[in-house]
């Protein structure tokens, strides 16, 4: 096995990329080490073109592989990897966003990347995974505009930026979480999860991500200069001069003039559908997938040219105005314990949520997190009929589960503690018509059902998208609030939310090959006043969380026992719980620590917690009780004096005289008085002569009849 071994001082760690021809039917691949954890990024190009095909066909994954934590995992019935999780598909999704960008669209050559982990450490196998990519892209002869590199910084709480390549540190420990990709000093991928952290706070992290990832880039470039192959030189097809000609004479000014009327969203369809009409009909020798890539070619020049030299928007909009906003509380499902709705021009989301108990977490099953409950949970669905179409209704797609992922993470720093609020929360948010972000829609329609349902949020959160026509780093409009077009041919796709009191998430893409922190630092300050406003109309809907929670919505109590009482309450073969669930009809949940979350109806909750109460008091010598007699014995009677508790009442306890035969004062079911004489090794020793002396009465001594004396 030939290796060429290439290291980097990262923060405080060292990154190895080996090279070798370990994978060599690829075109490039690389095995990229930390600490233990090792991910290997190949990247494999087709040797022909898919004919007919009018988009870029890259496909990233990113394989979580068991064995590399070392264990055996996965379903009891199914020992092996299945689905790929929430975790793996995002961080597919992180590479694919870095790596994108910096491809010639044009090419219809399948490309595919994938990162597999094969060794779980102390390193965070998503920066290896874009740093892989880029390094196995890099070296290969597929065609491609890196190298671009990845960092994570963290802020803590005291405001001091570190490189953390570790893991996503936790918003208790830190501020701020930021994982970004860039290259030549421009940021082109950013996920950042904060604690209400400032725009001052997020540019400075940007630049110390630009540092590193400058760093980083070097590192890359020099492996590269040293064994990348030769790239491909990939031949473009180009039309004909007529059908050109005929675009430009026939389509081009309709472009410009239809597409900034009122409906220019339906008028980019109309348009493309009469240009691919004609050009089948009068080109019919040429290919069908050039004439519609010049058709968004030129509607894109156009889109650009007119926001940078003519102020102009499809819509009409200036560039820092905000469509039509609308908040709702509490409407559509009765059975929801919240609900929100938020408009937003033509996009409109309503977002359902639903309270649950301790059982009702959501169990974690990918490497990083294995079997780790997650008590806060958001899902998001784009049904087909949110943009006016047809199509397969169920499932997740990536986007899907990407856009869910962004709004929990939105809404993570506001959430009360486990302490405060020890409910499960599960929202769902529906795109119900989409133009534009229904990503940062569904943020602003889960912080209204959230307050609908009386969920003690710190502060509200609005998210808006911002975009961008870039010229050149001199020449740029920063746009509010994108529409579909302006998401669709615009440079960027930046995600703000937040509180008042700062930023809560970002997330970030580009179309170009990087965006300079400057223009970001706009951006922020631009969004803020977009925020402040969404906030505006949330809180005049609903300024804070509701003082009840829905009728309908479970209870949960919350009880404290000592840990070595766990056992008496659950019973042998949870005998004991089981029979208080069915009894009362309420769900317990017991942690090892001794606390205990009763959920369920309140009158069902007031009798769980008698019952509990009853198991786990601790008694104590003199304490007097009227318990039931449940067993007779020869030398004794067990009497119960509460929930599962009972004592044992000996003979010589019953009364203060001698009794010849307990069974002919005491019965199976009698109530009796009772005091607790002593315990010993747990078990109680029960009186009922020192409860109540006269309780049992001595019997009436017999007198035997006198026989008179016979007479002499």
């Amino acid at each position: 096995m030939d290796t060429k071994e290439y290291s980097l001082t990262v923060g405080e760690k060292t990154i190895t990329a080996q090279f070798s021809d370990l994978s060599n039917q690829t075109n490039g691949s690389v095995i990229l080490n930390c600490e233990d954890t090792v991910v290997m990024v190949t990247a494999v190009m087709s040797e022909n073109k898919r004919e007919g095909q009018d988009w870029f066909p890259l496909s990233v994954d990113f394989e979580e592989k068991f064995y590399a934590v070392g264990k055996i995992l996965g379903s009891q019935f199914m020992r092996k990897e299945g689905m790929p999780s929430t975790n793996a598909v995002l961080n597919g999704r992180m590479v694919d966003r870095t790596i994108r960008p910096l491809f010639d669209s044009s090419i219809r050559n399948d490309i595919q990347v994938i990162a597999t982990v094969l060794s779980l450490g102390n390193c965070n196998p998503d920066v290896l995974a874009i740093n892989g990519a880029s390094l196995a892209l890099g070296t290969s002869d597929i065609p491609w505009g890196g190298p671009a590199s990845a960092i994570r910084i963290t802020a803590n709480n005291d405001d001091e930026l570190f490189v953390n390549l570790s893991s996503q540190t936790s918003l208790k420990d830190a501020k701020l979480d930021l994982m970004t990709c860039g290259k030549d000093g421009n940021l082109n991928m950013m996920e950042i999860r904060a604690n209400q952290v400032s725009n001052e706070i997020s540019i400075l992290a940007f630049q110390k991500a630009s540092e590193e990832i400058e760093k980083i880039q070097n590192w890359q470039k020099e492996i590269i200069a040293e064994i990348g192959k030769e790239k491909v030189v990939i031949e473009k097809e180009e039309l004909s001069p007529e059908a050109l000609a005929h675009f430009k004479e026939n389509f081009e000014a309709r472009i410009s003039k239809e597409i900034f009327e009122e409906n220019g969203k339906k008028a980019i369809g109309i348009i493309k559908n009469d240009w691919m009409k004609v050009f089948k009909e009068t080109f019919t020798e040429e290919n069908s997938s050039l004439a519609l890539a010049l058709y968004e070619k030129r509607t894109d020049d156009i889109i650009h040219q007119r926001a940078l030299n003519e102020n102009m928007r499809v819509d009409g909009r200036a560039m820092d105005q905000i469509r039509t906003l609308v908040a709702k509380a509490g409407l559509l499902s009765p059975t929801a314990h919240g609900t929100g709705i938020f408009y937003r021009g033509g996009t409109h989301v309503f977002s359902a949520l639903t309270l649950g108990g301790p059982k009702d977490t959501l169990l974690l099953n990918d490497i990083e997190n294995n079997r780790v409950e997650k008590k806060y949970f958001h899902h998001y669905n784009f049904p087909p009929f949110s943009v006016g179409e047809t199509g397969r209704v169920g499932g997740f797609n990536r986007r899907m589960i990407g856009h869910g992922a962004l709004a929990e993470k939105a809404l993570l720093a506001v959430l009360p503690s486990e302490e405060e609020f020890p409910y499960t929360i599960r929202i769902v948010s529906e795109a119900m018509a989409s133009n534009g972000s229904t990503s940062m829609a569904s943020t602003c329609g889960s912080t209204i059902a959230l307050m609908d349902a009386g969920v003690p949020i710190k502060a509200p959160v609005a998210g808006i998208a911002m975009g961008l026509m870039m010229g050149d780093e001199n020449n740029y409009k920063i746009l509010t609030d994108i529409q579909g077009p302006e998401d669709h041919y615009g440079d960027m796709d930046f995600k703000v939310t937040g509180t008042r009191n700062g930023i809560t998430a970002i997330q970030m893409d580009v179309k170009v090959t990087g965006v300079p922190i400057k223009i970001l630092s706009e951006a922020l300050i631009q969004a803020e006043k977009a925020r402040f406003q969404i906030l505006d109309v949330i809180e005049a809907e609903i300024s804070e969380p509701r003082k009840e929670l829905a009728p309908n919505a479970p209870r949960i109590l919350q009880m404290q026992i000592l840990p070595e009482q766990i056992g008496g309450v659950i019973g042998s073969g949870g005998k004991v719980i089981n029979e208080i669930r069915e009894k009362t009809g309420v769900e317990i949940d017991i942690e090892d620590d001794g606390r205990l979350f009763i959920t369920g109806p309140v009158t069902g909750i007031d009798e769980a917690k008698k019952i509990i109460l009853e198991l786990t008091r601790e008694y104590k010598v003199g304490e007097k009780f009227e318990g039931k007699i449940i067993k007779m014995f020869d030398f004794g009677a067990i009497v119960e004096i509460g929930a599962k508790t009972e004592g044992m009442v000996h003979i010589s306890e019953v009364a203060p005289f001698r009794v010849e035969d307990i069974n002919k004062v005491l019965k199976e079911g009698m109530i009796v008085p009772v005091v607790i004489k002593a315990i010993e090794s747990g078990k109680l020793k029960l009186s009922i002569k020192d409860a109540n002396p006269q309780f049992i009465k001595k019997p009436e001594a017999s007198v035997a009849p006198i026989t008179p004396k016979p007479v002499a």
